[in-house]
């Protein structure tokens, strides 16, 4: 069937046998690749046992980000992209702010615990999934 739809592709005066052949031979690569990853669950066990946190969770969780950001100092936003999204150096972040280095270091970590109190996070604990989460997916 593979070969049937692809015929317009075949260049006519080529070796049909060998153009057939890669079809098969790829087929079966691709049938392999997709073998490997397959798990056999015929009564259902292990599909049971799968669990994921919804999705919604986390574009909420990126919108109260944006909010938060916005609510930042803009010395204090800026610093804190350029350092903690953009990924540049102290020392580029001060070459583009117009500062000493010291003076990007102290408004990233005043961002970084301004940007924790919006946000609610008083420690480690709450980052990641709430307790409700965590319970239901321990269960």
């Amino acid at each position: 069937m593979k070969a049937w739809a692809a015929f317009d592709r075949f260049e006519p005066g080529t070796n049909l046998n060998a153009w057939l052949f890669t079809i098969l031979r790829n087929q079966f690569h691709t049938n392999y690749r997709k073998r490997r990853r397959e798990v056999e669950d015929s009564d259902g066990k292990f599909a049971a046992q799968l669990k994921a946190p919804p999705e919604q969770d986390g574009v909420v969780a990126l919108h109260e980000l944006q909010a938060a950001l916005q609510r930042l100092p803009a010395d204090q936003r800026e610093a804190l992209v350029l350092i903690g999204v953009e990924r540049v150096s102290y020392e580029e972040a001060a070459a583009i702010c117009g500062v000493a280095v010291g003076t990007i270091k102290s408004r990233v970590n005043r961002a970084r615990f301004k940007l924790a109190e919006l946000i609610g996070i008083a420690s480690v604990e709450d980052l990641g999934p709430d307790r409700t989460l965590r319970a239901t997916l321990a269960s």
